[in-house]
């Protein structure tokens, strides 16, 4: 049996008397693509909240490669090599490609006592290897984020996270208000992952784009797992019975 890259065990957690997560167990595999689906209340926001380190569980505990972790914020999350990309990703729209392709974690010229000069020749050559990478030709990496479409700036946030080395990629509903073109690039992006070894959860309430590019399925209702199967093993019709 291959050894889960992720495991939640038992995971509660509770906001202000509500219930939100109970004793979600689950195991996610290295190098799968996993699709997770529910209703709004389901519990989906809670568990990758816990994941990336933006809340901690109650109760329960998170194993990242056979090792217990506590993330107490999503820096923690991300040198663990986990990161999101949410539907409104974190990208300044007034600053360039190059720039929000480091942001947080630019390159210096040379630093002392942890103040320095940002390398912005390094920026933008690194940043025109990592979209090409995800077959995104933009014009230039001086580009303002602002200007490019929504599928462009998913595209640039998935290089992104895959230039930095990501082992699992959390992408939350990442095709929202896009078009169909850009959707199924997208979609695209998504299933090329595993070919690059990485892992991902796939959030979204289409499932037909969960169908199209997931290995294995999960379903959440009030706050727990009711439903765990290959692609193969199910279908629209069974996953739309338990929720």
């Amino acid at each position: 049996m291959t050894e889960p890259i992720i495991q939640v065990k038992n995971l509660h957690k509770w906001y202000s008397g509500v219930h939100a997560l109970k004793g979600v167990s689950l195991d996610i595999l290295p190098n799968e693509t996993l699709g997770l689906v529910g209703d709004n209340g389901a519990g989906k926001s809670t568990l990758i909240a816990l994941l990336s380190g933006t809340e901690q569980p109650s109760e329960g505990e998170i194993i990242m490669e056979g090792r217990p972790v506590r993330f107490k914020g999503p820096r923690d999350a991300m040198n663990e090599g986990i990161e999101t990309i949410y539907q409104y990703n974190s990208m300044v729209p007034t600053m360039s490609i190059a720039r929000n392709m480091f942001i947080g974690r630019e390159p210096l010229k040379f630093s002392f006592m942890g103040i320095g000069v940002m390398d912005g020749k390094k920026m933008a050559t690194e940043s025109v290897k990592a979209i090409a990478d995800v077959d995104l030709h933009l014009r230039s990496p001086n580009a303002l984020v602002g200007e490019l479409s929504g599928g462009q700036r998913q595209g640039v946030a998935i290089a992104r996270s895959m230039y930095f080395k990501s082992k699992v990629m959390i992408l939350d509903e990442p095709t929202n208000h896009l078009g169909v073109k850009e959707t199924e690039k997208v979609i695209g992006f998504v299933r090329s992952l595993k070919g690059l070894g990485i892992t991902s959860v796939f959030i979204s309430h289409n499932m037909h784009q969960v169908f199209a590019c997931c290995d294995r399925i999960v379903a959440m209702d009030r706050g727990e797992l009711v439903l765990d199967k290959r692609i193969e093993e199910t279908s629209i019709e069974e996953v739309h019975k338990v929720l």
